[in-house]
């Protein structure tokens, strides 16, 4: 199928050659020319601007986004939807807020367009093995794009889930989810680093994942991870979240749903970003007073 491409970071530009090779005709644009020039080395069409990458597609066109949530989608909108016509059709394959892409439902809806919001999943390592894609809007939005689902996807790896965010919906908790079993692994193997005994990580990460009970591709990667720096020297322990944590958890108060493994999950993230945090000060002089404790004094 024809489709246009907008945006070509880490996900965006793989998503485009994956298309690319499965023999679709992509249209890429990005803020970045160099970005463009190396879809086209891929076997994708350039796009000098937005105005041009619409141009090239034949109505009613299809066009897919893959950059930063919030403001930067309304922004391309607002550029975007002047130039398309009655029945074209707009994805937003970012990671936006599901509130958000209801909204935005209802304003391409209103100018007559379609939309389609797809939560999608695979990382830098979607390019060779596919994409998880959870997709929401309406059912002859989400048909029209079938062919370009099924070449990004692995078998069975794409389902529409239902109406307007449904799809961004799904991926903000699979987001929350991901945060939670890579604490539990995060913990796990600092309680075996700590231990008595001198553990290969890579070769237990290995040796998990032939048959337990906690084998997963997050696994996998904690192996390749271990191999690559055993101790993990080169990296420093400061770790960002993109926003789909901290929505889950709302959500889990908004609907008064129990969630403390995720909500714990979020917060140690932010605990990584405090080298010397004045929570654990506190608790260092309190331990001090109560107990006359001894206490590191800071340089």
């Amino acid at each position: 199928m024809d489709i246009g491409f907008v945006g070509l970071g880490r996900m965006g530009l793989n998503m485009t050659i994956r298309l690319a090779r499965a023999g679709h005709r992509v249209v890429a644009w990005n803020r970045s020319p160099d970005k463009v020039a190396e879809a086209k080395s891929q076997g994708a069409e350039g796009a000098a601007s937005l105005e041009a990458l619409v141009s090239a597609l034949a109505p009613p066109r299809a066009i897919w986004a893959m950059i930063p949530a919030g403001k930067p989608v309304d922004d391309l909108l607002d550029t975007l939807v002047p130039l398309l016509k009655r029945g074209d059709l707009v994805v937003d394959g970012g990671n936006s807020n599901y509130h958000d892409s209801k909204r935005r439902s209802e304003r391409l809806r209103s100018a007559g367009l379609e939309t389609v919001d797809a939560g999608v999943s695979g990382g830098i390592w979607g390019l060779e093995i596919g994409y998880c894609m959870m997709l929401g809007g309406e059912p002859n939005s989400v048909a029209r794009l079938k062919p370009a689902l099924d070449s990004l996807a692995p078998r069975d790896g794409w389902r529409h889930l239902g109406g307007a965010g449904a799809g961004h919906f799904a991926k903000m908790i699979h987001n929350g989810i991901e945060y939670g079993m890579m604490q539990a692994y995060a913990e796990g193997f600092e309680i075996l680093k700590a231990s008595e005994y001198r553990y290969d990580l890579a070769g237990v990460a290995h040796l998990w994942n032939q048959g337990s009970v906690v084998r997963s591709w997050l696994l996998e990667l904690a192996e390749l991870a271990f191999e690559k720096d055993p101790g993990l020297e080169k990296i420093r322990g400061y770790v960002e979240d993109s926003g789909e944590g901290r929505w889950t958890v709302q959500e889990a108060i908004e609907r008064s749903v129990p969630a403390p493994v995720l909500a714990l999950s979020l917060f140690r993230r932010f605990r990584s970003r405090q080298e010397d945090s004045f929570s654990d000060r506190v608790l260092a002089a309190l331990r001090a007073e109560f107990g006359g404790h001894a206490v590191k004094e800071r340089a």
